[in-house]
């Protein structure tokens, strides 16, 4: 390993002995695949309260945008049924 640099060497010996626990224990890989499926979970948590958190302002504009387009489409059948 003398081409390598020392993290290199570091980082792949943590993933040998990872890969090793996980092939030969199947509860230590049961628990890397839970807690891979919680973090994916948890992103996915994440995101969908990014986009539909009324405190951002990108969620505020779009419902504005779409509260509008009702209004208007309300409006419209307001003024073609004459009240």
């Amino acid at each position: 390993m003398s081409n390598y640099s020392s993290p290199f060497a570091i980082w792949f010996i943590l993933f040998a002995l990872i890969g090793y626990f996980v092939v030969t224990d199947s509860s230590i890989s049961k628990a890397f695949y839970y807690s891979f499926e919680l973090l994916r979970l948890n992103c996915r948590k994440i995101a969908w309260w990014l986009l539909h958190n009324p405190n951002n302002p990108i969620v505020k504009w779009m419902m504005y945008r779409k509260y509008l387009k009702v209004s208007d489409r309300i409006l419209k059948q307001i003024k073609e049924n004459g009240e």
